[in-house]
């Protein structure tokens, strides 16, 4: 019974296709509600949070107000700044328009099934790479995040997260502690800390301060639980660890930005799981290795792999100590990662 459910591709696209119409034939009588010699004068504001047609948005004294999004203004995500003006009296729930949207100066985006590439996040000043101890601990992961910043130009930091689960002496925790030195002697900041007991959480508040930030990492490593340590009045939904299969479960639904009393915006969203390097092509992979970077170019040949060929300026400062073989590892399967998608 369910193969005759499923709509085929060009099914989906005209079932999408109808929604845009119903929601555009929608919006124009929304905006008939009100004419321009009624509206306010134009502010500037911050997406707070988008839904569909409407969008929260806070006016520059912190006012949030409810908005219909003129098509004229685009596809609007949280953390763009747009131009709005005011409605004479709330109508339907909505209180002003929005009209525009300036250029943004960074965008997060994830792959999805219809458009290729969704932006999820605008305007984003640093991105904080979550990892902890359980479900486990993995540098391989840690560097495809941080590969990931680097190409959209995002300051990545790294947080550790549940350091209360870490024992006090061991080769995991040896591990652990080796690879975080070596980031932060790479020039990346790192914070450790717990949400459960809510320890470190003054340190990454202080990273937070005057900046707009998104937290990113695998399931189950306690993103919103971070995000609910550091704001109890937010909350948001966690997902604990199952101790079934030791994975955690996605719950976070919309993306919204939250502000923090030290300047700092925080954007908790939906989907950063996926956020990674499905676009990236391989020059920009190794650009994102910040320490491979004077190496770049001084191989014997153009088209090194920096696997075993002669001359590789890469596996040489390897030999020599000056790269870490494991960050070069997890290079290779980056690369490897690439070709096979």
């Amino acid at each position: 019974m369910g193969r005759h459910n499923k709509l085929n591709k060009g099914q989906q696209r005209r079932v999408r296709s109808n929604m845009h119409k119903r929601l555009a034939k929608r919006e124009v009588k929304q905006e008939l509600t009100w004419s321009a010699e009624q509206l306010g004068n134009m502010e500037p504001g911050i997406i707070i949070s988008r839904f569909g047609q409407h969008a929260d948005v806070e006016s520059a004294d912190g006012e949030v107000l409810r908005c219909n999004i003129r098509r004229t203004a685009g596809s609007l995500i949280t953390g763009d700044i747009v131009a709005w003006r005011r409605a004479p009296e709330t109508e339907q729930g909505l209180q002003g328009v929005i009209e525009a949207v300036e250029d943004r100066r960074s965008v997060l985006t994830r792959p999805d099934i219809y458009d290729g590439i969704k932006p999820v996040a605008a305007n984003i000043d640093q991105i904080f790479v979550v990892t902890s101890p359980l479900p486990a601990f993995s540098a391989q992961i840690l560097d495809r995040y941080i590969v990931a910043c680097e190409d959209i130009a995002i300051t990545p930091v790294i947080v550790l997260n549940k350091t209360d689960l870490i024992a006090p002496e061991g080769a995991a925790t040896d591990y652990i502690n080796e690879r975080l030195q070596l980031y932060q002697d790479i020039g990346y900041q790192v914070a450790r800390v717990s949400a459960t007991e809510e320890a470190g959480l003054d340190q990454l508040t202080a990273l937070m301060a005057n900046n707009t930030s998104i937290f990113v990492g695998q399931s189950g490593v306690g993103k919103s639980s971070l995000v609910n340590a550091i704001l109890p009045d937010a909350d948001i939904v966690t997902g604990d660890v199952s101790s079934n299969s030791g994975l955690g479960q996605h719950t976070t639904t919309v993306a919204r930005l939250h502000r923090l009393p030290n300047n700092a915006a925080l954007i908790d969203s939906p989907g950063i799981r996926e956020f990674g390097l499905w676009h990236i092509e391989a020059e920009r992979v190794t650009w994102g290795f910040r320490e491979f970077r004077p190496y770049i170019g001084l191989c014997k040949f153009r088209d090194c792999s920096h696997r075993n060929d002669p001359g590789c300026a890469l596996q040489e400062a390897v030999e020599q100590g000056k790269l870490d073989r494991e960050r070069l590892q997890n290079y290779h399967r980056i690369i490897d990662s690439l070709e096979k998608a």
